[in-house]
């Protein structure tokens, strides 16, 4: 709170916003205004709502500070290649289209098509831990193109449609800026694009990236063919059975293999570096998962594995979420029940339900 605390206009501000942290970090049944409220000892959930809904604060200047904080304590002493961002997205189930960005579409949290709000979010992990440092909600096209409802949902003029991709490069790009730093960046298929995998380049970092089995690569020998029929060309001997960790049922081995590419998104002025197709085959199944990976150098098969498997922590981080409905860690819910924290990245100051 020390290192926030020019972010609010008021003292008594920065002392609500004290207690509700309190009170997200407590063990409690549930997590909204009211029983944030009893836990702190107030009378009502006025002083709660408040802060959510109209108390002045620098909100992005808050989550940064927590987010550079966070970072500092994981990365502390560690080698940068063994910090790893990750990129994922996470969904709110909704029961109307009111709240901002709420819409019927797909999202894997739910299990397919449902009424939600999908956002973006980024996730720093480094062998100290993880913790999500980032998030930016998706606004569907037909949501983003509706002035009435953006009107009604507080969405300022200068947030715009935005694919999950170009969400998830202005995430790791602000990340940068505030001097964050990290040896790769790890996501799943939605993230594989062309566009994307340059930016990350561009800023030097590896990465190892998921992608669809209908992604095109380029052989050495200038061969272009599809990961799934890339996979084919792996000879029996070349497959590696290598542990990536405890599960439920028994430590989770895998088959691994890498194909040497050709990378196809060398920005302007820089070497090519090292590009290599990852290919994960399950013991018992057979199936295939690809990851398109890029370093400045070149990097055993072991470490590209230990940082595709490091992409699971996101997944670890929605699920621990305090805050209920939010699907933010650290995020206060909004205060008229949408669950979405109240600082839409990306522009909005106050995206209200």
């Amino acid at each position: 709170m020390t290192r926030v605390a020019a972010c609010f206009a008021r003292r008594e501000t920065r002392l609500t916003c004290r207690d509700m942290v309190h009170g997200l970090l407590a063990e409690l049944d549930d997590y909204n205004c009211w029983t944030l409220a009893e836990a702190a000892g107030h009378p009502s959930p006025y002083r709660m709502q408040h802060l959510l809904s109209r108390a002045r604060c620098d909100e992005r200047q808050i989550l940064d500070t927590a987010a550079d904080w966070a970072v500092a304590h994981l990365a502390a002493g560690q080698d940068e290649n063994d910090v790893v961002l990750i990129v994922d997205e996470t969904a709110d189930a909704k029961s109307s289209a009111d709240c901002a960005g709420a819409a019927r579409q797909y999202s894997g949290t739910l299990g397919g098509i449902a009424m939600c709000q999908v956002a973006v979010t980024l996730t720093c992990a480094a062998p100290a831990g993880h913790a999500l440092i980032g998030r930016a909600l998706y606004l569907p096209a037909d949501w983003a193109a509706d002035d009435e409802r953006r009107e009604l949902a507080g969405v300022p003029e200068e947030v715009m449609f935005a694919t999950k991709p170009e969400l998830a490069g202005l995430l790791l790009q602000h990340a940068h800026d505030r001097g964050i730093r990290a040896g790769f960046v790890a996501d799943d298929e939605v993230y594989g694009g062309l566009d994307l995998r340059r930016s990350i380049r561009q800023r030097g970092t590896g990465y190892v990236l998921a992608v669809r089995s209908n992604h095109a690569v380029t052989l050495p020998s200038g061969r272009r063919l599809a990961v799934k029929k890339a996979a084919s060309l792996v000879k029996p001997s070349m497959w590696q059975r290598m542990r990536t960790g405890p599960a439920t049922k028994g430590a989770k081995d895998y088959h691994w293999a890498m194909i040497e590419v050709t990378p196809d998104d060398t920005p302007e002025g820089q070497d090519s570096g090292h590009s290599v197709l990852l290919l994960r085959r399950h013991r018992y199944t057979g199936t295939v998962s690809y990851f398109l990976c890029w370093t400045p150098d070149p990097v055993p098969l072991a470490k590209l594995i230990s940082v595709a498997v490091t992409r699971w922590r996101i997944e670890v981080g929605h699920r621990c979420c305090p805050s209920a409905g939010s699907g933010f860690h650290g995020s206060p819910p909004c205060p008229s029940s949408c669950g979405f924290p109240v600082s839409v990245w990306g522009g909005a100051q106050r995206a209200r339900a």
